[in-house]
């Protein structure tokens, strides 16, 4: 299964124009420390002391936040884990995922060159505070009750 993958303006004119949703997958240290407006945080992997590790229940978060048919725009820091968890969503039934390239702090190679800018440096705009139902806390409690 193809995941689309679109870039940060693609992906902020989706949202903007076309009714996506962002579902932004990073751990809750980095969503809370900035991420585009009105996006959604449901970690694909949590930050431990001893590292990232993978969040146990973010399917059934995401499952029990958003219907199949809704229209996500999934991002990350680099666009790694965003990639996989569009692959899980389409895996597990999601009909409209897309992946943003390059996710908030653009894509780097092995030498940690710069080969796409993400989001910030694209100066796209940014929010610090997420809405309440939108933190990964309330969407878990909305999950698990």
């Amino acid at each position: 299964m193809t995941v689309k993958r679109v870039s940060p303006q693609e992906a902020d004119q989706l949202v903007r124009e076309e009714g996506y949703v962002y579902l932004d997958v990073r751990s809750i240290p980095e969503f809370e420390a900035g991420h585009p407006p009105g996006a959604y945080n449901v970690p694909i992997m949590h930050t431990t002391p001893a590292g990232m590790q993978p969040n146990t229940e973010f399917m059934a978060v995401v499952a029990a936040v958003f219907p199949k048919h809704a229209k996500l725009v999934i991002g990350c820091r680099s666009g790694n884990r965003s990639l996989r968890a569009a692959q899980i969503l389409l895996q597990a039934g999601f009909e409209d995922v897309v992946d943003q390239r390059a996710g908030l702090a653009g894509a780097r190679d092995a030498f940690g060159q710069l080969q796409e800018p993400g989001w910030v440096s694209e100066g796209l705009d940014m929010a610090t505070e997420a809405h309440p139902e939108r933190a990964y806390e309330a969407l878990l409690a909305r999950a698990s009750g």
